[in-house]
């Protein structure tokens, strides 16, 4: 590979909170020609500037804002990787974001931020180009995302500024507050808007007036219209531009996919109602798209009841109709749509708010809670109010919120009585919306994903309902356990090559392998190989597997919630199928034997370390006896 001269704008703003200090440093190109960008170069941080089992909510723990080489190009459909240690699993996180934020802070002239330390008093982080200043947030601490982002733009007197925030739930250090970003997306999962609450950092505000030019620019510009003509071709995008992800609501209740009741059932008698074609007919008014998109799958919805009048969301995104929907039981548009909008504003994980509730509805159900526990209010499944009041009390930390908002790992363990049982989560992390009874492979994903029970890391669901061949060439069994390691692996390595650029999900399958690596050497003025390309997503997921170990975890936390072992769905296309034990270890054999790990600590080994260029870590874990023999 030779040196970069496009794509990275080469600079890395370093943030120090606690002493109040702010510098720009170069670029690292060894990270950047071994990780890229997005996740692989953020997890490449965490490992190098954290030390081994940091307190998440300590000042020693760091936040990363990354950007990918080909963000704020023409390379269609980028997002934004913040990356941290999570509050909620203890574990690597990152988590993604569209919007229009991450091509203004490569506008303003960074690839990367990286934040540690803890504030003083309440700051937001304020960008200008060169001018980078911390300014006081005192008066903005306790606002919602949405007043916060009013708040800056007016301070600064320029609508145009792209805001990153946190709302009460980041301050008052709910295990999975998240980061607004654009007023109506969010960086999720793991709790990067807890990490920024423990900071006291309210927010970051950027405004950029510069550009970001590539190596090639002849080369790049070709393929990024190649790019932008297969994306607007593909069929499967139209129905993403019609319906969203909620067009995917009732595929998934027909295959027995879509969690109910607490992952009780896998199909929704009222899924209708929440469906991409439910929200065309009577929520949506208009679409929405991040930087350079021609997607537009964001589509802006109000609701219309007199229950819940004029309530604005992004969405409903599929994940959040099925955990504040289904796996709730609440078959209202507009409620789920209200409540979508309360975990915006308050800055809260839909998916693990939703999973939350829904485990503290059977507690509720099964006699475990009691009105006496909740203030009164009678948590039952299908109750619209129970929904959206216990949404405002975790928020808040208020009664039974305050336990709730430790995820339900931590409730679980301190309510007990059977109930860590049907607390779906792995690694701490909730579950979020595809079942896997009926789709085991998933299982497999959920349980090794590098920040606990994920979706975006591997869906080998995609497989397993349509019996398609996985990368051997043989076609996948739906619920058998053969296969299902191969195509976990390899959709975990794919992706994390991709998050590494950073690509959105939803336009990878158009732009196509080739074509990213294409735009990938042709804004660096890199060479590498389709071999190197497939080699990057290997040892990013290597690097991340030995930050993990490093934080205490093994093969005992890759496992799922008893239910799945021991409950078979009594209902719908799956009806009578649990996850046997043993086809589970199976998988995770195979799994383990792919990746080159000990099959009994599931510790990479010095031989896979090497192998995928990571000598260093592999002495590292040696010195700490992480290494296996």
């Amino acid at each position: 590979m030779r040196k970069m001269n496009g794509g990275y704008v080469g600079k890395v703003l370093e943030v120090d909170l606690t002493g109040e200090s702010i510098k720009t440093t170069p670029l690292n190109m060894d990270i950047a020609q071994r990780f890229v960008g997005g996740k692989g170069y953020a997890a490449r941080l965490l490992w190098d500037h954290t030390k081994a089992k940091v307190d998440p909510l300590s000042a020693d723990n760091i936040i990363v804002f990354a950007t990918g080489p080909l963000t704020a190009t023409s390379c269609p459909s980028t997002r934004m990787c913040i990356a941290t240690k999570s509050p909620l699993t203890g574990t690597f996180n990152d988590a993604y974001v569209g919007g229009h934020f991450s091509a203004e802070l490569k506008f303003a002239g960074y690839d990367f931020i990286e934040i540690k330390g803890a504030s003083k008093r309440p700051s937001y982080l304020m960008i200008e180009n060169d001018n980078v200043e911390l300014r006081d947030a005192s008066g903005m601490w306790g606002k919602d995302t949405f007043a916060t982002e009013d708040s800056i733009r007016a301070e600064c007197g320029d609508e145009s500024i792209r805001v990153a925030c946190i709302g009460p739930a980041g301050e008052k250090l709910v295990r999975y507050a998240v980061v607004n970003v654009d007023r109506y997306r969010q960086a999720a999962r793991g709790g990067v808007g807890t990490v920024m609450g423990s900071k006291q950092l309210k927010a970051v505000a950027v405004r950029g007036t510069g550009e970001v030019k590539v190596s090639d620019p002849a080369t790049f510009e070709g393929l990024s219209a190649e790019a932008s003509r297969s994306i607007e071709a593909d069929e499967g995008l139209y129905t993403m531009k019609r319906w969203g992800t909620g067009r995917s609501v009732l595929f998934s209740s027909d295959q027995d996919l879509y969690p109910t009741q607490n992952f009780q059932t896998g199909t929704f008698e009222h899924a209708e109602n929440l469906s991409g074609e439910a929200m065309e007919k009577g929520f949506w008014v208009k679409t929405r798209a991040c930087f350079g998109c021609p997607i537009h799958c964001g589509h802006l919805g109000v609701t219309r009841s007199s229950e819940y009048p004029q309530a604005v969301v992004e969405g409903v995104e599929y994940e959040t109709t099925t955990l504040l929907g289904a796996n709730c039981c609440v078959a209202s548009l507009d409620a789920v749509a209200y409540a979508n909008m309360l975990c915006d504003k308050y800055g809260l994980d839909t998916l693990s708010t939703g999973n939350v509730i829904a485990w503290a509805m059977e507690c509720f159900e099964k006699g475990i809670l009691n009105e006496r526990m909740t203030d009164g209010l009678r948590l039952q499944f299908g109750s619209d109010k129970a929904l959206t009041e216990t949404i405002e009390r975790i928020a808040q930390r208020r009664g039974l919120g305050d336990l709730l908002g430790e995820g339900v790992k931590r409730a679980a363990e301190k309510i007990g009585k059977g109930s860590e049982s049907f607390a779906m989560h792995v690694k701490g992390l909730e579950l979020p919306g595809w079942g896997i009874r009926a789709s085991p492979g998933m299982g497999l994903a959920y349980a090794t994903a590098d920040r606990g029970g994920c979706h975006q890391r591997a869906w080998p669901t995609a497989y397993e309902v349509k019996g398609a061949k996985g990368p051997d060439g043989k076609p996948v069994e739906r619920y058998g356990p053969e296969g299902k390691a191969l195509v976990t692996k390899a959709d975990q390595d794919g992706n994390a090559t991709l998050f590494s650029l950073v690509a959105c999900d939803f336009a990878t399958g158009a732009t196509g392998w080739n074509r990213y690596l294409g735009l990938l050497n042709s804004a660096t003025g890199m060479t590498i190989t389709p071999s190197d390309f497939s080699a990057l997503g290997e040892r990013i997921w290597n690097q991340i597997r030995a930050f993990n170990v490093r934080e205490g975890f093994s093969r005992t936390e890759d496992t799922l919630p008893a239910r799945i072992f021991d409950e078979p769905l009594a209902s719908g296309l799956a009806k009578g199928r649990n996850l046997p034990r043993q086809e589970f270890e199976k998988m995770l054999d195979d799994y383990y034997r792919l990746r080159g790990w000990d099959l009994r600590t599931g510790y990479p080994t010095e031989q896979t370390l090497k192998r995928v260029g990571l000598e260093d870590v592999s002495r590292s874990l040696e010195g700490l006896g992480l290494l296996p023999k």
